[in-house]
């Protein structure tokens, strides 16, 4: 990582886990990116080794398997993760949301049944919300989830599900009545319930190595102890998990932009032109400090929010804000590392050019972020 990334850890425990992280990352997962990615493989391999050295669940209780940490250093290994192989950091914050339904609003029963071993890797989450007819428009979804006499039968299609086809635990938003936003319920669904099933996985131009797929839902039966929460209460459930959601995102973006900068500058002088570095022309200089200078920025507030989180103080709009600024500037850092290798840039000999397929879609999941500005909008109008 940079030497202009000057962490500040609020104690030894939070050094000596990012320390672990850097090692792990420097070690485990940056020599491996490059060719996992080229082949489209699931990093399963690496996934379990970040679960079995406690970094997979950090931001949970401690009594159910977590870390116990604060997001704000929750958020920093995942920077760092992104920074080494972005599919891997992927995984975790998508993994992360995906237990974040029943860690917040399940029952004593749902958490000790599902969070030990969801934190502890053994089982992998994915988070249902999307259909291909109701993306930004979340609260139009209708996948429906029936009333039974043993429980409800769920029948609808997922779209754009990060781990469609490899996860073990499905949070499924499913209509329980026609009152819009306030009509949708949350339920848990292990992967071996029959009726759901799978499409094969998009072929994406970017994170490759992370299965995204439609999720399908044929008269899916589940138990009433399947449902997370209050009957009606999965939309508000979605839209907190989100919250959170966003950071990682963020955190993610940040680690990606940092990382094509780094390559941009070790290139930059050991590239020389007309006489000397191509790092020494102030052209490039000014371009590269823009670069940091918005990456600098990005990670201030990812961490302002989580700290807000973690002071339990609102912090939708921050959340929104971190967002929106992180993967913007990811987009544009990485495109512009791009740019300073040249064509060397443009070919897989070198990340920049993974990192910029990788960086654009960080602007669309969890929420767009024409729908970021949505959400910031409205809180300066009100």
């Amino acid at each position: 990582m940079s030497i202009l990334v000057d962490r500040h850890l609020p104690t030894p425990e939070a050094e000596a886990l990012l320390d672990l992280t850097r090692q792990i990352a420097r070690e485990e997962l940056a020599p491996r990116a490059a060719a996992g990615e080229a082949a489209g493989e699931f990093p399963s391999e690496q996934i379990d080794l970040l679960a079995r050295t406690g970094l997979l669940g950090l931001a949970y209780p401690q009594e159910l398997g977590g870390g116990g940490q604060p997001y704000e250093v929750y958020l920093q290994v995942l920077e760092e993760v992104a920074a080494a192989w972005g599919t891997v950091a992927l995984t975790m914050s998508v993994h992360g949301l995906s237990c974040f339904p029943v860690a917040q609003y399940g029952t004593s029963e749902q958490r000790h049944q599902w969070l030990p071993p969801m934190l502890a890797g053994h089982l992998l989450g994915a988070y249902c919300l999307s259909e291909p007819h109701a993306g930004s428009d979340a609260a139009a979804l209708s996948t429906r989830a029936q009333r039974a006499a043993d429980g409800y039968r769920l029948s609808g299609t997922k779209a754009w599900i990060t781990h469609g086809g490899v996860a073990d635990v499905y949070n499924v938003m499913a209509r329980t009545s026609d009152d819009g936003a306030r009509g949708i319920s949350c339920f848990v669904v292990p992967a071996d319930t029959p009726g759901l099933s799978f499409a094969s996985p998009e072929q994406k131009m970017g994170f490759t190595g992370s299965p995204t797929a439609q999720v399908f839902l044929d008269d899916v039966q589940v138990g009433e102890h399947a449902r997370v929460g209050d009957e009606g209460s999965g939309f508000s459930i979605a839209m907190s998990a989100l919250d959170s959601g966003r950071l990682g995102i963020a955190a993610v973006a940040v680690g990606i932009a940092q990382a094509a900068l780094d390559e941009a500058v070790r290139y930059a002088k050991q590239r020389s032109a007309f006489g000397r570095p191509i790092v020494e022309f102030q052209g490039l200089q000014f371009e590269m400090a823009d670069m940091a200078a918005g990456i600098a920025a990005a990670r201030a507030l990812y961490l302002d929010a989580a700290r807000r989180r973690d002071r339990g103080q609102p912090f939708s709009v921050q959340a929104g804000m971190a967002k929106l600024v992180a993967t913007d500037t990811a987009t544009a850092v990485t495109t512009g590392a791009v740019g300073v290798l040249g064509g060397y840039g443009y070919v897989t000999d070198y990340p920049v050019e993974r990192y910029m397929r990788e960086a654009k879609v960080l602007q669309i999941v969890e929420g767009t972020n024409q729908i970021q500005r949505l959400v910031i909008g409205r809180a300066l109008s009100t």
